[in-house]
């Protein structure tokens, strides 16, 4: 009976942490998260900058397969973004905190939209 309700509890948190990761961090959590993570070499090993990192790469990911979308339906895309893109730490947090605080509960994939949108517009 213990093992059987303690499965349940286990599924039900891998649930509700699925559901969680589906609609991505936002940027407030994200800036906090990075907050925690110290500016060294050992930072890669944390298994946080893993995280950030890949809730990066999937907001890009998001990002370009809504501008491929866009194109296929004939429609203008919000941004036309360079087949590779630089973001640094430090350029990305510095975006992030400028922010407003009232909006940064905006998700990780959104404040990427805006941002792409703004430094890659694509021509009328």
């Amino acid at each position: 009976m213990i093992r059987k309700t303690s499965l349940a509890v286990v599924l039900a948190a891998s649930l509700i942490a699925g559901a969680a990761s589906a609609n991505g961090m936002t940027v407030q959590q994200f800036l906090t998260t990075a907050a925690g993570i110290p500016r060294n070499p050992t930072a890669m090993l944390r298994s946080d900058t893993r995280r950030l990192m890949n809730e990066m790469k999937g907001a890009f990911q998001t990002v370009r397969s809504e501008e491929a979308a866009a194109r296929a339906a004939g429609r203008r895309p919000a941004a036309c973004m360079p087949e590779r893109v630089s973001v640094n730490p430090e350029r990305l947090l510095g975006r992030f905190n400028a922010i407003p605080a009232a909006r940064r509960n905006i998700s990780v994939t959104q404040a990427i939209r805006e941002w792409m949108a703004e430094e890659h517009p694509c021509p009328a």
